[in-house]
């Protein structure tokens, strides 16, 4: 099968196509065929090992990783495809069903045309209304956001203000806030992408772009900074006595769990939300996926399409 490895760390062009052997399921596995993954933040962060930390913390990151060059040459932390194959006890899933799933836990392989996964992880059935391109989309980013927003325990009506609401994460929380939580929403992005974030739910929007920008001070019950650029000092200066600051690199944590995924696909077939997709890239331009996410201007997700989902027979009136 093809699937794109990085032997070495640098810019995108060190991701090169290689054929491998196709992957067999074991007992409590099932084959998934590839057919969308992402480009994520963090694929670029392993794939370039400019890890956005310091200190004792980028000692570990690099240990996690490989010091002088990657453990794990198959990157991808998300996916959406079709089930090919299942493995002897599994009883979860049959082959043919449309599915969608995180890899992080699972050391990734996204970038590859099949993919081996435990029936009983991040794995679920596609939400019905969306394409697998879509779907490829919602794992990582949806489960981090509602991981964090959870925890502010958000009553309807509370004032919540999401920094970073055009990205990936921060799509999903400006969603999840203002549509589940039913949470007054303020969103924090770059003027060019207001009327995006408007669209999902926001009732106002901040343009950090601006000379004047500046946050309100005691004015949220709950910030959430979605791409890990705020202040912690500035964004707690703009809540109210009581309120709770979040950081998506301090409180994600432990934030995959296969309930959060099947809550995310209960809010998407309610039509409560729904990914954001900036581009579509075929497989064979992976590495100009990756170029435009290193620019640091993609809107929700960057999607890569491995395979064509299978050709529906067509039926003859009678």
């Amino acid at each position: 099968m093809k699937a794109v490895v990085y032997t070495e760390y640098g810019p995108p062009e060190v991701l090169r196509f290689q054929e491998i052997e196709k992957p067999t399921p074991r007992d409590r596995e099932v084959l998934v065929r590839v057919q969308a993954t992402t480009v994520t933040i963090g694929d670029t962060i392993m794939r370039s090992l400019n890890l956005p930390v310091s200190g004792w913390q980028k000692i570990m990151g690099r240990l996690i990783l490989g010091w002088r060059r990657p453990r794990r040459p198959i990157l991808g932390m998300e996916l959406a495809g079709e089930i090919e194959a299942v493995g002897r006890k599994v009883t979860r899933f049959q082959p043919g069903d449309a599915v969608f799933a995180s890899t992080f836990a699972v050391h990734f392989g996204g970038y590859a045309e099949y993919k081996c996964l435990p029936e009983n992880g991040m794995l679920v059935l596609k939400p019905a209304n969306l394409t697998a391109e879509q779907a490829a989309g919602v794992p990582g980013a949806g489960m981090t956001a509602w991981h964090c927003l959870q925890k502010a325990k958000i009553q309807p009506g509370q004032k919540v203000l999401i920094y970073g609401a055009s990205g990936a994460v921060g799509t999903y929380a400006v969603q999840i806030a203002g549509r589940h939580f039913c949470a007054d929403v303020t969103g924090v992005c770059s003027g060019a992408n207001a009327g995006l974030v408007q669209s999902i739910g926001a009732s106002q929007v901040l343009d950090y772009t601006r000379q004047d920008f500046a946050l309100p001070d005691q004015t949220y019950d709950v910030i959430f900074d979605a791409v890990g650029k705020l202040s912690p000092a500035r964004g707690k200066a703009a809540l109210k006595p009581g309120g709770v600051y979040l950081n998506v690199h301090a409180d994600s944590d432990g934030g995959e769990k296969r309930e959060y995924l099947l809550l995310l696909k209960e809010l998407i077939e309610a039509g409560k939300i729904r990914p954001v997709i900036d581009r579509v890239y075929p497989f064979s331009q992976i590495v100009e996926a990756h170029r435009y996410v290193d620019t640091g201007r993609k809107k929700g997700c960057v999607v890569i399409q491995i395979a064509q989902p299978p050709a529906k027979p067509c039926q003859q009136e009678s």
